[in-house]
């Protein structure tokens, strides 16, 4: 699997730094953004603020806000430690392993990430846990001036979606009408903060992914 720096593909800077720039103030790691190379649309999260971003995730979303909603949601995850709780649970990963991604810098902390990237596959959050990383990255999307409603509208496209386009970050996650509700909920308890923002999706402009963008491989 070879790793991409987001930061390095114009096309994709502007989301980076605007979640960063929201998000930054509630994680003591400096955010840092990567894209993948996998067959299956996915995006996860990893100790020490950093996210990844498989590329065929890119084709599934249908708008920016879509984009947007999952890296905030993946962020999310990663400012309430949920990523270090799940793999603390699992006896067959040890917690020196987790500070180790943290702590050996980026180079070994991808590596590790990639080796972790099958065991977090067969590793689910909870309903509550992935409801709180909705409504954080809801707050997060709408601080960095992205339609919060994208979660939404991803979560009703993955229920229109045939199974083997289905991204990973939802095919394991509590139901979708669940989060949905929960996030409508959150919207209506803050009018000052998501009334501005439109519910219809067809109001939001469609997402295509450039050709020939420049791409800054690591080694």
């Amino acid at each position: 699997m070879k790793t991409i720096d987001l930061l390095h593909k114009a096309f994709l800077f502007i989301w980076a730094d605007a979640i960063t720039r929201a998000a930054q103030p509630r994680y003591n790691h400096p955010f840092k953004f990567y894209l993948v190379h996998e067959a299956q649309p996915n995006a996860f999260a990893t100790p020490g603020g950093n996210v990844y971003v498989v590329d065929s995730l890119l084709y599934f979303v249908k708008n920016s806000e879509e984009l947007a909603g999952t890296l905030c949601h993946e962020v999310s995850h990663t400012i309430h430690r949920d990523t270090v709780t799940l793999m603390e649970k699992d006896q067959k990963l040890e917690k020196r392993e987790v500070g180790a991604a943290i702590l050996l810098g980026p180079t070994r902390a991808h590596l590790l990430a990639i080796l972790l990237l099958g065991k977090l596959h067969s590793l689910s959050y909870s309903r509550d846990v992935e409801s709180r990383a909705d409504v954080t990255g809801s707050d997060i999307c709408a601080g960095a001036g992205y339609n919060p409603w994208g979660l939404v509208w991803l979560f009703q496209d993955f229920d229109n979606a045939k199974m083997g386009q289905v991204p990973q970050l939802l095919s394991d996650h509590p139901s979708n009408q669940t989060r949905v509700d929960a996030l409508e909920k959150h919207f209506r308890k803050d009018p000052s903060v998501f009334a501005k923002f439109n519910a219809d999706s067809k109001s939001a402009a469609p997402f295509v992914v450039p050709k020939n963008v420049a791409e800054v491989f690591m080694h």
